[in-house]
């Protein structure tokens, strides 16, 4: 059973940085993603970045250039920089990880079948 575990976030003003962590657990799949969901009050999950198991990335596009994504060596842990954060990216910030390579639809949330419990970023003016 595979099991996320998120830390990081907090508290920030405009234009501040955030680390976020997810330690991933009991994954034995040869290839796998891991990816980064956030969901803002009132509004629908979406998906942030994600990174599969070769390092292959990608990003939503109101993230690209100020969020990277990024694994350890071991490919169990990925992490979350987030740059230049704007009150937009405020947030409960989910991991999530699910069997198979990078592909289209990567951040397409229906896909991913493990979910982390959730971590919030604010970003205040």
């Amino acid at each position: 059973q595979v099991q996320l575990v998120e830390s990081g976030g907090g508290s920030t003003q405009s234009g501040g940085s955030l680390s976020l962590t997810c330690v991933a657990s009991g994954v034995t799949y040869r290839y796998y993603l891991l990816a980064w969901f956030r969901q803002a009050p009132g509004k629908e999950r979406e998906g942030v970045a994600a990174i599969d198991s070769r390092g292959i990335t990608t990003y939503a596009d109101s993230v690209k250039g100020r969020f990277t994504i990024s694994q350890d060596n071991a490919k169990t842990t990925i992490n979350l920089q987030m740059n230049g954060l704007v009150t937009e990216d405020t947030a409960m910030y989910y991991c999530a990880a699910r069997q198979g390579v990078m592909y289209t639809s990567a951040l397409g949330r229906a896909s991913y079948n493990y979910w982390g419990q959730g971590t919030q970023v604010t970003v205040s003016t």
